[in-house]
């Protein structure tokens, strides 16, 4: 059995151990997770980056801000911009303005005239290039954007649906009262997502 001489010279030499230890600090929240440039290789892209932060700095406007961020961002958040959506938009926001989508514009069938506009985008398809250039339109790039409108001005910044994607339908709980996410299945039929927990007579129903 241990003495209590033994006990007090264990729990002192324990503290003078303790002592010198630092505490140990959760850092998992520290940083800030950001992207400071594109992940992208394309050396078009780089340049066009480099042009906007220039920008964003020397004149101070939130226009060119918020370019240099949608550059940096990954595809999956810059989506396409179809013409139908686009000249929607311009509706509310007047066609004398230049649209500017940090992203692809397409055609959209489903969209009969065309109305004259100015717009500047990173890619255009071919049948929407066409459409805005027959109906007396300009397409511009960003650099020549930059050049026309340095601090944004007549300017109306515009992208496409984000929660658009297939893959987006399926993200949440599918099953859980209130949730519209869609399920992966391999078949609709009547025992896959409506037997156990959709019916009384499965086991029961939420």
């Amino acid at each position: 059995m241990r003495t209590d001489e033994n006990y007090k010279a264990f729990w002192s030499l324990r503290d003078s151990r303790t002592e010198d230890l630092g505490v140990d600090i959760c850092h998992k929240y520290d940083r800030k997770v950001r992207r400071t440039a594109p992940k992208s290789q394309d050396p078009y892209l780089s340049v066009l980056v480099k042009l906007y932060s220039y920008l964003s700095k020397k004149t101070g406007k939130k226009f060119n801000s918020i370019i240099l961020k949608r550059l940096y961002m990954a595809r999956r958040h810059r989506a396409p911009l179809s013409l139908a959506r686009l000249v929607r938009n311009l509706k509310h926001q007047g066609t004398d303005k230049i649209a500017v989508v940090v992203s692809t514009v397409t055609d959209d069938n489903r969209l009969y005239e065309v109305p004259k506009m100015t717009v500047a985008a990173l890619h255009f398809t071919e049948g929407a290039r066409r459409r805005i250039l027959s109906a007396g339109g300009e397409v511009l790039t960003f650099d020549q954007l930059a050049i026309r409108a340095p601090k944004g001005e007549n300017t109306v910044l515009l992208e496409g649906p984000r929660k658009a994607r297939e893959a987006e339908k399926h993200f949440g709980a599918p099953g859980v009262p209130g949730s519209h996410s869609k399920p992966f299945v391999s078949s609709k039929g009547r025992k896959f997502e409506r037997a156990r927990g959709r019916r009384k007579t499965c086991g029961f129903k939420v």
